[in-house]
């Protein structure tokens, strides 16, 4: 029977991490949970103490701060035995696993190529969450500046975002998708490497996948397994979606260099601008997050 490990980053997540624990045991049906991994970021709440109540095979790692989501991932990983693992499992405490979610991701990941395996996401009312997004590109960040992202989405590849819900009913291939929940292989841990801490929060995911494909590994999306997730703070949160914007901006600078990375920065800025003068609260604060590149854009490692 496959071996997998979870694990669950949390910072003040004690309102929904009982019930991501509470999911893994039918979740993980036809597979061997081997071991589960609570990375605390130093809650301030009681999120500790859910996880110790979980009982085995749940440990907790403590961060010791609030190093970011990257920096949990890693600590989670380094305590595993990825000698003794077939996948490993990263999951946000506010994902709740159907039944049987883990073996079809597993199944996927045995096709040679395949490193990285994600799931069907769904909202708590049922209804399609997209996850899955096409290779960020200058002419996409336009594309979803001039008619929005969901719209981008659904007009052939125009969008990053995908966001038909007939590209969501087959597996196939994809650039990268939300790092909500996805299980990787040892093999592309080993390879790919620790995931970017300069990334506090959001475009991790975005980075590594994009670095496991530089070497040659597919992220799979796989609708069989099936996932509901609660999420939506950076639709609501100014300063998560500020952190959001910026650094899918400085990402894409990194990889493509100063003119690309200022052609997609352009286009963002762009199209957040437009959001902002329409009255949406969070372009707001994500244009003022752009406007202080010096500030916000460089100030953590590079």
């Amino acid at each position: 029977m496959a071996r997998v490990a979870v694990v669950i980053v949390t910072y003040n997540s004690a309102d929904v991490l009982g019930g991501c624990l509470d999911s893994l045991a039918a979740g993980a049906e036809g597979v061997e949970l081997a071991d589960v991994v609570v990375a605390d970021n130093a809650s301030k709440d009681e999120s500790v103490a859910v996880a110790e109540r979980a009982g085995p095979p749940v440990r907790v790692v403590p961060v010791g701060r609030n190093a970011g989501y990257a920096a949990a991932v890693n600590a989670g990983i380094a305590a595993l035995d990825l000698d003794a693992l077939d996948g490993v499992y990263v999951l946000n405490p506010d994902c709740r696993l159907r039944p049987g979610a883990v073996a079809p991701l597993l199944r996927c990941l045995r096709e040679p190529g395949r490193g990285i395996a994600v799931p069907y996401m769904v909202n708590p009312d049922g209804s399609l969450q997209p996850s899955l997004r096409r290779q960020p590109t200058v002419g996409r960040a336009l594309a979803e500046a001039l008619i929005g992202g969901g719209l981008a989405g659904r007009v052939g590849r125009l969008g990053e975002l995908v966001t038909d819900p007939r590209d969501y009913a087959r597996p196939g291939a994809f650039a990268w998708a939300t790092g909500a929940a996805m299980l990787i292989t040892p093999r592309v841990i080993r390879e790919v490497g620790p995931w970017d801490e300069s990334f506090l929060l959001y475009s991790e995911e975005t980075d590594f996948c994009l670095r496991a494909a530089d070497l040659g590994w597919t992220t799979w999306y796989e609708p069989a397994s099936v996932i509901e997730h609660i999420g939506g703070d950076s639709g609501v949160n100014p300063t998560l979606a500020a952190l959001l914007v910026v650094n899918k901006v400085r990402l894409y600078r990194r990889r493509h260099g100063p003119l690309a990375g200022l052609a997609y920065y352009l286009a963002v800025l762009g199209g957040e601008s437009v959001r902002a003068l329409a009255g949406r609260r969070t372009s707001r604060a994500s244009v003022a997050a752009l406007l202080r590149p010096s500030r916000r854009m460089t100030a953590l490692p590079q």
